[in-house]
């Protein structure tokens, strides 16, 4: 498709500056008046069918459109096959522009869209040690942020009851059998039951009590294991569960998830680890940052897109899951054609948890796991040959045909000769050169396709036709018939 425009853009560009520059080429011609040419031409042409040569003025016998003359180089003015000279006027007329061949690091920016989430990691269930009834939740409705400790629910277990009563019969027997000295099982019996009673939630402090008092409750106190925000409440007071059974759903939002969509196309620009910045419509002008932690190895077929999970510090409680972000996740392609991250090489990081960097090896603070190279991450290629530094030109220099790249370079005085180049991938407004340039050679960034138009009237090799004449099929037959009988009489 791409190709199919440019091919388009060509020919157009060709019919409209075609006869302007054809006047205004050829050094002291651009000053003579175009009947004065006229005259001295031996040669017509279509500018839209460059393959047709006439010896004098008339009509395109394919198109229909004016001939107009091709003017003769000056004499002792040699030019190879794929240069041509442009007058001072031609090249205002043309609009040149040029730009060097440089060697830098060429900067990517990746845009996603995506939304907020809740980070899996951060969330907890609170669920019901032991079968009974809920006579009592203190916390009522979803929404309410809770501290760890904090109590919860208030549940009735007649099996609490029971194993309460075996604690305390296990130390009434302890102590009638302790002026006999054998109370060695009996210690062991109590141990077991506090140990019971501890796996059905009750805390230290309580079994404690039961101990002192000798008196069982037949209610348990719920008490929040950690804090956050209550995201679900699954059931309602008066509520039967048994052991296992959801109250609550509980989560840390000071830390959430970006989770964002990548187009295939800009998989080569994404790696783990890679700084993210973003914003959402609820703080307008403000930007906040991240760090990808996930890239999903599936890609989803039908949208032709990757998950992409970022970690978002939210310690102020700013960003709400569901909102609506836009992302940009900046890089710096190398040689290699893929995307660097220079600060981070030479270091170890957890494949878990990304934002654990370490200058040695070692384990991660979260998970334990060995932490490993950056490169093996993607940073960059991990050689010296992957960290050199790509030589790039704009993204408006080449001039692409499909299966070819073609480059205009300024040569001086007025002079531009065709070059074809062997493109690498585009990284963002530039493209790497693989072949066919130097650094510091000019190439021009604007007005390629009018020089490329220019070559094409007067039959030498150009973008379109690298043989130079006529095209390789559709109108090499030398058939200069009319247009209706070329084009099937439409």
């Amino acid at each position: 498709m791409k190709a199919t425009k440019q091919i388009v853009a060509t020919g157009i560009a060709a019919g409209i500056v075609g006869l302007a520059l054809g006047l205004a080429l050829g050094g002291s011609d651009s000053g003579r008046a175009p009947a004065a040419v006229a005259e001295q031409a031996e040669t017509w042409t279509c500018s839209m069918h460059p393959q047709i040569r006439q010896p004098g003025s008339g009509q395109c016998p394919i198109c229909g459109m004016d001939l107009i003359p091709v003017t003769a180089p000056e004499v002792g003015d040699s030019l190879g096959p794929r240069q041509l000279r442009l007058s001072p006027a031609a090249q205002q007329l043309a609009s040149i522009q040029t730009a060097p061949v440089e060697r830098r690091f060429a900067p990517v920016a990746t845009r996603m869209v995506g939304k907020i989430a809740v980070d899996e990691t951060q969330v907890r269930s609170i669920t019901a040690w032991v079968a009974g009834r809920i006579d009592r939740l203190y916390v009522d409705y979803t929404g309410v942020r809770v501290k760890e400790g904090d109590h919860i629910a208030y549940l009735y277990s007649p099996e609490l009851l029971t194993a309460q009563e075996e604690l305390i019969q296990a130390l009434r027997a302890r102590e009638r059998l302790g002026a006999s000295g054998t109370s060695v099982g009996q210690t062991v019996l109590v141990a077991a039951a506090r140990e019971k009673l501890r796996l059905l939630g009750l805390k230290e402090e309580q079994i404690e009590r039961v101990e002192r008092e000798r008196r069982a409750s037949d209610h348990l106190t719920i008490y929040a294991p950690t804090g956050g925000v209550v995201i679900e409440k699954h059931l309602s007071e008066g509520a039967y569960v048994q052991t296992g059974t959801p109250i609550y759903t509980i989560a840390d939002l000071s830390r959430l998830w970006l989770e964002l969509r990548a187009y295939e196309s800009d998989l080569s620009w994404i790696h783990y680890g890679q700084a993210v910045e973003f914003s959402t419509e609820a703080h307008p002008g403000e930007v906040f940052s991240g760090q990808i932690s996930f890239v999903d190895p599936v890609l989803d077929e039908r949208t032709r897109t990757v998950r992409v999970r970022v970690n978002v510090a939210n310690e102020r409680g700013r960003l709400k899951p569901g909102m609506l972000v836009w992302a940009v996740a900046q890089a710096e392609v190398g040689a290699a054609g893929r995307a660097m991250s220079f600060a981070l090489m030479g270091k170890w990081i957890s494949p878990m948890h990304p934002e654990i960097v370490r200058d040695a090896p070692g384990t991660c603070d979260i998970c334990g796991m060995a932490l490993v190279r950056a490169e093996e991450l993607g940073y960059g290629t991990g050689d010296e040959a992957g960290r050199e530094t790509p030589l790039v030109v704009p993204a408006s220099a080449p001039l692409l045909t499909g299966k070819r790249a073609v480059v205009y370079v300024a040569l001086g005085e007025g002079l531009y000769e065709g070059r074809e180049v062997v493109l690498g991938p585009r990284a963002g407004d530039y493209y790497l050169i693989r072949e066919g340039l130097r650094e510091g050679e000019e190439v021009v960034v604007n007005g390629a396709f009018k020089i490329d138009s220019a070559l094409q009237i007067r039959a030498q090799p150009s973008a379109m036709y690298p043989a130079g004449g006529a095209p390789a099929h559709g109108h090499d037959r030398g058939d200069t018939s009319a247009p209706e009988h070329r084009h099937g009489g439409q």
